[in-house]
């Protein structure tokens, strides 16, 4: 005897992806726009999947909103389900010998701005099949988008992100002084770390690791008297702050080729050890999207093996 099913709509993969984003941005509103869907077509979506569910997912009357006790159930299998979706599609591509999918990239304000460009056409023209999909972040935002599912992969500072992360290291960035031509250490070619008064030392705000990185560096804090209390995420603008007053900041080397010739004498190397930082590509130690991430890899090496020979 037949018995026709109760549901004729069984939960699906984009339920499940619908649910988590909303999880992950607090708010349905934030959820549809990064899911590039209306946000009535994505509320109908988690209704759905709760009425197949017979339970409540999300707290809607708490901002922002929560999972409930079951949504925190479903979403830790959700995550699951998806992982499996992902490796059975990047499995059977490798298999067929494509690189496709698409890759959630995060990349701090430190090396968007220097490397971006120069690999992505190459990874572009390689990979037409690869959707990218790039997000500036400090590395505290890139750590839990990790760690959430929300990026699969980012540009960061080797030895930052922690554990749970696993970091494959692909170069070398050196450090150096950015000097203005009003402080005293301008006539100096070589800077000792020792040499530099704290009080004339800029650096960026809070949450960018290259601030950490440099603080370490100089085994200093920033509490002692200073001449200039000034915050910003840009290097570029703590530079045209040290153009306009007595100040230096630290720079990476990938900034370099930046500054016009007219400023180069205001850049000085550091005259200590481990005065640089190493560029890696982190991912989640559970990631699946390999063929994806080994590409991306490969292309950045290639471009920066370049550079290093033409130099």
């Amino acid at each position: 005897m037949y018995v026709k099913p109760r549901n004729q709509n069984p939960m699906t993969i984009i339920q499940l992806q619908y649910l988590i984003e909303v999880a992950n941005c607090g708010s349905f509103s934030a959820a549809s726009e990064h899911c590039f869907v209306t946000q009535p077509s994505l509320s109908m979506q988690v209704k759905a999947l709760e009425e197949e569910l017979g339970v409540v997912l999300l707290d809607r009357s708490k901002k922002p909103v929560i999972p409930t006790e079951a949504g925190a159930v479903v979403i830790a299998q959700a995550q699951e389900t998806l992982k499996a979706y992902n490796t059975i599609r990047e499995s059977v591509a490798e298999l067929k010998g494509e690189t496709a999918g698409k890759l959630r990239l995060g990349v701090i304000p430190t090396i968007a701005p220097y490397l971006l460009h120069k690999f992505i056409p190459e990874f572009v023209k390689r990979y037409p099949r690869v959707e990218l999909e790039i997000r500036e972040m400090v590395t505290a935002d890139i750590v839990e988008s990790l760690r959430r599912d929300r990026i699969d992969a980012a540009l960061v500072a080797s030895g930052t992100c922690g554990e749970g992360i696993q970091e494959h290291d692909l170069f070398s960035d050196t450090f150096y002084a950015y000097v203005s031509p009003s402080n005293p250490l301008i006539e100096r070619s070589n800077i000792r770390i020792e040499d530099i008064d704290m009080k004339d030392l800029i650096l960026l705000s809070r949450g960018n690791c290259m601030r950490d990185q440099i603080i370490e560096l100089c085994q200093a804090r920033r509490n002692l008297p200073s001449h200039y209390y000034f915050e910003s995420g840009s290097l570029d603008t703590l530079m045209r702050i040290v153009d306009c007053t007595s100040c230096l900041t630290i720079i990476p080397e990938m900034a370099l080729e930046y500054i016009p010739a007219s400023r180069k004498r205001q850049v000085k190397t550091l005259a200590k050890s481990a005065t640089s930082r190493r560029i890696a590509l982190a991912v989640r130690r559970t990631y699946v999207k390999t063929s994806i991430i080994r590409a991306l890899e490969t292309t950045i090496m290639e471009r920066m093996k370049m550079e290093l020979a033409a130099k």
